[in-house]
């Protein structure tokens, strides 16, 4: 299991939108708001995550008013480690992710859990790039050794 997680904007905002309470991003944004694992946040990235969340389209897919989503993301932050990072020196697929690369570099063994297809295929060397469904299949490794004594 990794060290630390760094969870992408499209993660959390598929697991709020998801009907589906088996959804590994339902289940990943679920195991963030009751701080069932560690995982790096940064001011950028909660603030990608609110701007993404009150896009008019995709409020009203979740029916959120600001307030409540802003409660989410304070939920989130208070489970989370924020972090401030400088430059990586690493340029993401897409520049607009290159704070995701600088918060990976923050902690060694840190893992982005991530759908965006770009992301994945390219993966840096120094750091793991997985989909919400490996990252679940992890935790449940996890919690499996944590309730066998392992």
């Amino acid at each position: 299991m990794p060290s630390v997680a760094v969870v992408d904007t499209n993660v959390v905002v598929s697991g709020l939108l998801t009907g589906d309470s088996d959804a590994p991003t339902r289940r990943i944004l679920d195991a963030m708001l009751l701080g069932r694992f560690p995982f790096l946040l940064s001011i950028e990235l909660l603030a990608e995550m609110r701007a993404v969340l009150l896009r008019p389209r995709i409020r009203v897919r979740h029916g959120l008013t600001h307030a409540e989503v802003d409660q989410i993301l304070q939920a989130i932050a208070a489970n989370g480690v924020i972090r401030e990072p400088g430059y990586s020196g690493a340029a993401a697929p897409d520049p607009g992710d290159n704070h995701l690369w600088a918060l990976l570099r923050v902690r060694p063994g840190s893992v982005l859990v991530t759908g965006d297809g770009a992301l994945l295929e390219a993966r840096p060397d120094w750091a793991e790039v997985m989909t919400p469904a490996v990252f679940v299949t992890l935790l449940e490794q996890q919690a499996g050794a944590s309730r066998g004594g392992s």
